[in-house]
């Protein structure tokens, strides 16, 4: 197998984890039962070593496409040919139908007599493990690993399986007449035998119920502005990385995907970063999902309640609350084309990133304000977090991009520490709670340093650290957050350096890594798909509507076929870096809303103003 390209997949989910599937019917990554388990699939990181699961037609010259069903995430891949037409439905039936754990892959020749083959070659515990095949029938098979972990999978069909016994892989080949249909299931069991399914009517009955979950799902969203069918996408894609048992929200569901070919910037994103998932609830209550948001809420609370021994709250932890992510290095696999070091863990978790406090409190004040009321013990522990902020927010940080170079004093971090005092002095006027004065003298503190230490005058910008000579795109979360006026001239001065310094054709770059803080790197990466809808959203909001309309719409002929984005973008367009990524759906949620406000007053201003 060749690498597809990283944008060439899709995505389907269970909300406790993912798998991805390729153009060519292949599942190539996916971490089994849970987001953070070791991987079963993961051909995307080793195509010889990493294991898959793959369907397709055998078609001498084929064309394919992949379309998600209206408002789910149920994945159809369609194999289009002059010798007959094929599809292949994917999707996992959600826990709180089911008991989840399931991938779902049903096979329906359209037109033409067609024959297919199927390899199923699992890769237990990173591909670290080699399994037992124990044979139940020529439909149904155990694969087990002989591995510390000891997963148990148990694949079952509708039609005739082998085994390739030299490899441990799982073959089929059958064929199906028009409207025939062929049904496999993997199942994530903790014992070799369970009771018997018989499989179409299980499968058929459980595609039901699962496109009636999305759809009714999707229906709650309060949005109904230009942009649907992407935003209805990317809530879509939010909820997936969302964990049905703790309420904790993943960064990105996949680990070590390269932020530059053949480069070290190979990450892992299967964790919740405190600052991404307060990002991510805040688009979510945003189209009105209050459920998703007091749940993260909730596992936050709990958090507070069980670092009693730190001195301060983890900017990240794994979905269960865990706070050691060590990183280390599979050895055996080579790397998306070649990226190495592939990493699992993260040493992320050991750095110290201040601005974390600003996107939960953010977070917490709008659940309490659109959500539901916080309880008081809540409030007590989130005061003893705002207490050791107000002896630390002066120190230097690793800041919003992990940097592993030094720590800095970093704007971002300033500037998300005062959101951090303001959103706790509003939560406690709004509920009468007891309110610390030192807060609101430390508010103003912020306040007046980012102004005396952070402006350059010769720049006309405000900087990414003390007298740095260069901008940061975290910057441009300034009027986003309230901090200044859209339509400052301080802040128009800083967005035109910004232009002038990252934004190449509507697209921004993170910050200059030849000027700014050393990263530690020496890797290249791409535009920040983020920071360019935070772009958008900063050119709407301070007026320059259809600059911003212009470079949104640019930006939306960037996702995949599917409507997804990974983290960055290539020189040519190509996706790098994790995928999907829930930074950048947010930020496409953030700036359609934004956008769509904007022009509608736009729109009626000039409306009324012909009757005038």
């Amino acid at each position: 197998m060749a690498y597809l390209p990283i944008e060439n997949y899709g995505i389907i989910g269970d909300l406790n984890t993912v798998a991805l599937v390729g153009l060519n019917g292949s599942v190539d990554f996916m971490c089994f039962p849970n987001f953070d388990s070791p991987s079963i699939f993961a051909a995307l990181l080793d195509d010889k070593k990493g294991g898959y699961f793959q369907i397709s037609p055998v078609f001498s010259e084929v064309k394919t496409k992949q379309l998600y069903l209206p408002d789910t995430n149920v994945l159809l891949t369609r194999f289009l040919s002059p010798d007959g037409v094929a599809e292949i439905a994917d999707f996992m039936p959600v826990e709180e139908l089911q008991n989840g754990r399931e991938l779902v892959r049903r096979v329906t020749t359209v037109r033409g007599d067609v024959q297919y083959k199927m390899h199923c070659l699992p890769a237990f515990d990173y591909g670290q493990s080699e399994h037992r095949v124990n044979i139940i029938s020529d439909k149904e098979i155990i694969l087990e690993s002989t591995g510390a972990n000891k997963t148990v999978l148990r694949l079952m069909s509708t039609v005739p399986m082998e085994i390739d016994s030299d490899k441990g892989m799982i073959t089929a080949l059958f064929k199906l007449s028009p409207n025939q249909t062929a049904d496999f299931l993997l199942k994530h069991i903790d014992k070799k035998h369970e009771d018997k399914i018989e499989l179409k009517t299980f499968v058929t009955k459980s595609l039901f119920e699962t496109v009636n979950y999305w759809k009714d799902w999707v229906a709650q969203s309060t949005y109904n502005g230009r942009w649907m069918e992407i935003v209805n996408r990317s809530a879509l894609l939010l909820k997936l990385l969302t964990s049905y048992h703790y309420g904790s929200i993943v960064a990105a569901p996949t680990f070590s995907l390269p932020e530059s070919i053949g480069g070290e910037r190979n990450w892992d994103y299967r964790y919740t970063w405190i600052r991404d998932a307060a990002f991510t609830t805040y688009a979510l209550l945003r189209l009105g999902y209050k459920k998703e948001t007091g749940a993260f809420i909730n596992w936050v609370e709990k958090l507070c309640q069980d670092i009693k021994g730190h001195d301060r709250l983890g900017n990240m932890y794994s979905i269960d609350g865990g706070r050691q992510l060590k990183e280390g290095v599979i050895k055996n696999f080579e790397g998306y084309k070649l990226s190495s070091p592939v990493r699992v863990g993260n040493n992320g978790y050991r750095q110290l990133q201040l601005d974390i406090y600003g996107e939960l409190l953010d977070s917490v004040y709008l659940y309490n304000k659109y959500g539901e009321p916080i309880s008081y013990d809540f409030w007590k522990d989130l005061e003893l977090q705002i207490n050791w902020l107000a002896k630390n927010w002066d120190q230097p940080d690793e800041g919003i991009w992990e940097v592993r170079g030094g720590k800095r004093k970093f704007l971002y971090s300033r500037l998300l520490c005062w959101v951090a005092f303001d959103r706790a002095i509003k939560i406690a006027k709004r509920r009468s709670f007891p309110l610390n004065s030192a807060w609101r003298t430390e508010r103003d503190k912020i306040y007046s340093s980012i102004y005396s230490e952070f402006w350059d005058s010769s720049k006309k910008a405000f900087v990414q650290y003390p007298k740095a000579p260069t901008v940061d795109a975290s910057t441009l979360l300034m009027p986003l957050v309230r901090f200044i006026s859209p339509k400052d001239p301080r802040w128009l001065s800083t967005l035109a350096c910004i232009e002038n310094e990252l934004v190449s054709d509507s697209l921004v770059y993170r910050y200059r890594p030849e000027l700014a803080a050393p990263d530690g790197l020496v890797s290249h990466e791409g535009t920040f798909s983020m920071c360019t809808f935070w772009y958008v959203e900063c050119l709407s909001r301070s007026g320059q509507l259809e600059k911003a309309r212009f470079y949104f719409e640019k930006m939306l002929g960037y996702a995949n076929h599917l409507g997804l984005y990974s983290e960055q973008l290539g020189f040519t367009g190509e996706h790098l870096g994790n995928f999907p990524q829930a930074f950048t759906h947010l930020g496409l949620i953030s700036a359609a809303i934004n956008l769509d406000k904007q022009l509608n007053d736009s729109r009626n201003k000039n409306v009324n103003q012909l009757f005038i």
